[in-house]
């Protein structure tokens, strides 16, 4: 892997709720281009957009209509191409959404496709027959709610779609198909983008033959990814991709790969068999799901995140570290206190995403410890996911009470609200009604006010940028958990030939003692959240509430 790769840090952009430069509500590619100072005084180097292109928005543009356009509400091509140059001028590199797994339905593919069976579009998606009785192929629910099969007239058949229906999956048996996606990639790549975020892409090698799915976690249905996820293709495909494509460019390849174990991610990111440089897993997000899976009322242990984390660090030749993303709550409500220790987990947070072994991702709006939003009605959100999932909770006789609590908890909608730039109208997102609801606790925590405290959580983030990209030991040394069974702590050493790294994340809300394990051997504090931390490194070490520290040792 290049040294820009393991060297970059990483700031995901939800292009909608970003920054609104035309004041229609709605964030912009001008809009990013009036926060690229901002960026780059945080100290980022990689940029990732979510989906600018052209869609009908049922997946806030996770639909793609057309690859090669840009959806108007964005802006133009012109934009993106003054968008990019000014980033590379700054020294940011800016990484596309690629989302491929399927398309809109409004896509010409699809409004080909499902004209007959015999065009040359008709393969392109996954058609199969109805079962005797004219119902679906199989009982394979959707992951937003009810069936993934969809019946189509013109063709007396049902297409399939993992997601919503309105996004239909593409045939990645079709050489043709893959061709045409190659070439897309291409031409994004001679615009001069740096990389490819791959959306879903461990779903994109379907089975032959389709079989019922068992069915999981109290749903109508069985589960979207049985028999799909990580598919007989999926690696001789991607290999496909990094020859025709990927081994001619200078770019950085992410790959989202829900339920993908250890064993089969490493496959993903060994150099050796030329696939992704990273990829996004899962099972650290799984650590707080519950009856109903995903929507639950259910606190994540620390012993469970804390061994999942280091499954990762473990068995991967390199990694992508993260805690959230616009599919996510935020960070600080999920895994910190969102009230008294705001500041404090939101910091201590950061140091653990920022020095284990890996690239660290950050979401928009998490450097000034933005929370989650306490939507007081099911009408207030605009996920497609938790509408589907209160009416399910619904249909199964939850209380509308526990129900907006459990989707309020989890909606990725927590994630998807305005940035939040100042105390002025709308959080300084827009000078229209924003498309989604600012926080209500813009006034409090924003970034005007971050930039204005010498101690805000946005001068740590700084702070803990800085550290990383400068200490040789944090980029590229090698991972060793310690204290695995420590109640309250996340604790890790990073090591590079005589040198190491002493990380201690406390996840307490109290005052807590932790034993050093290199006693005798000194040490010096590199990064603390709190100023009372002491430039020694003591045989007995004691935290405050949710305190992070860095120690090089010896």
């Amino acid at each position: 892997m290049n040294s820009w790769k393991k060297e970059g840090i990483v700031y995901e952009i939800y292009v909608q709720s970003f920054n609104d430069s035309n004041n229609d509500g709605i964030g912009d590619i001008r809009g990013i281009i009036q926060k690229l100072d901002y960026l780059k005084g945080l100290g980022v180097n990689i940029l990732w957009l979510t989906p600018i292109f052209e869609s009908p928005l049922v997946d806030n543009g996770y639909d793609i209509a057309d690859y090669r356009k840009i959806n108007p509400q964005y802006g133009t091509m012109d934009d993106v191409d003054e968008m990019i140059e000014k980033a590379h001028e700054k020294g940011l590199k800016i990484v596309m959404d690629l989302v491929v797994n399927h398309t809109s339905d409004k896509h010409e593919w699809f409004e080909k496709s499902k004209q007959s069976r015999d065009n040359e579009y008709s393969d392109y998606y996954i058609w199969r027959d109805p079962k005797e009785d004219g119902s679906a192929p199989t009982n394979h629910g959707s992951a937003f709610g009810g069936s993934a099969w969809e019946y189509c007239p013109e063709r007396k058949q049902y297409y399939l779609h993992l997601f919503a229906k309105e996004q239909p999956d593409l045939n990645w048996d079709n050489e043709q198909m893959r061709k045409a996606i190659y070439d897309t990639m291409r031409f994004w790549t001679e615009k001069g983008i740096d990389g490819f975020r791959m959306d879903s892409i461990s779903f994109i090698s379907k089975p032959k033959e389709f079989s019922d799915a068992p069915v999981v976690e109290n749903k109508e249905y069985g589960a979207y990814y049985y028999g799909i996820s990580n598919g007989r293709n999926i690696h001789k495909y991607l290999h496909e991709m990094y020859e025709q494509v990927l081994s001619k460019y200078d770019l950085i390849t992410i790959g989202e790969t829900p339920h993908t174990d250890v064993e089969e991610g490493e496959k993903y990111v060994d150099p050796s068999r030329e696939e992704l440089d990273m990829v996004f897993q899962f099972d650290h997000m799984h650590v707080d799901y519950g009856e109903y899976g995903r929507y639950s009322d259910v606190s994540f242990k620390l012993s469970d995140l804390r061994h999942d984390l280091d499954q990762w660090q473990k068995c991967l030749s390199w990694n992508s570290n993260y805690l959230g993303n616009h599919d996510q709550p935020r960070i600080v409500s999920r895994f910190g206190d969102d009230r008294k220790y705001r500041e404090k987990s939101a910091e201590m947070l950061t140091m653990l995403i920022m020095f284990q072994r890996g690239t660290p991702f950050i979401y928009q709006g998490d450097e000034i410890g933005m929370t989650n939003v306490d939507f007081k009605s099911i009408n207030e959100m605009r996920d497609l996911e938790a509408y589907n999932t209160y009416e399910r909770f619904m249909k199964l006789g939850i209380s509308k009470e526990r129900a907006l609590t459990m989707v309020n908890r989890k909606t990725r909608d927590n994630g998807r609200t305005p940035m939040q730039w100042n105390s002025k109208q709308n959080a300084g997102f827009s000078n229209a009604e924003p498309w989604i609801e600012v926080n209500s606790n813009y006034k409090e925590i924003n970034v005007e006010k971050d930039l204005e405290n010498k101690d805000s959580i946005y001068r740590f983030y700084q702070k803990a940028i800085n550290l990383r990209k400068s200490n040789e030991i944090l980029i590229d040394g090698a991972y060793a958990l310690i204290a695995a069974d420590d109640s309250d702590i996340i604790a890790f050493v990073r090591e590079s030939g005589n040198q190491k790294i002493l990380v201690i994340c406390s996840f307490a809300d109290k005052k807590i003692k932790f034993n050093n394990p290199f006693k005798g051997k000194g040490g010096k504090l590199l990064l603390s959240n709190y100023e009372t931390a002491k430039p020694e490194l003591n045989d007995v070490i004691y935290l405050q509430p949710y305190e992070g520290r860095a120690y090089i040792v010896g």
